[in-house]
């Protein structure tokens, strides 16, 4: 997986760089774990969080994120988006989940 992404500053960018990369499937959270398409479904001992990206709004604290870049065991390359703060909207057992996953940060 190449998780060379340049110096980046917005989660825009880092969005469209994804995008451009074919590693924008996003996994949300479901009982049965994540999933990026409601027919396979991934428990945290099956994927790897490769890389986090926080982003802080300047102004506005609902602009507060976490992006997380994660590879699945089949090669499925995604992200997941974590508000955090007041303004987490993440369904219940979402944290949980995501401290779960083994982190195995790329270098760059």
């Amino acid at each position: 997986m190449d998780t060379n992404i340049p110096h980046m500053t917005t989660l825009t960018s880092v969005m469209e760089n994804l995008r451009l990369k074919n590693q924008d499937h996003e996994f949300t959270m479901t009982e049965q774990g994540f999933t990026t398409n409601q027919q396979k479904f991934y428990q945290p001992e099956e994927l790897i969080v490769a890389r986090t990206y926080r982003f802080e709004g300047q102004s506005d604290p609902g602009d507060s994120v976490i992006l997380y870049l994660i590879e699945a065991g089949d090669g499925l390359v995604g992200y997941s988006l974590d508000s955090y703060g007041a303004y987490s909207n993440n369904p219940d057992g979402y944290d949980d989940f995501v401290k779960r996953i083994p982190v195995k940060e790329m270098s760059k």
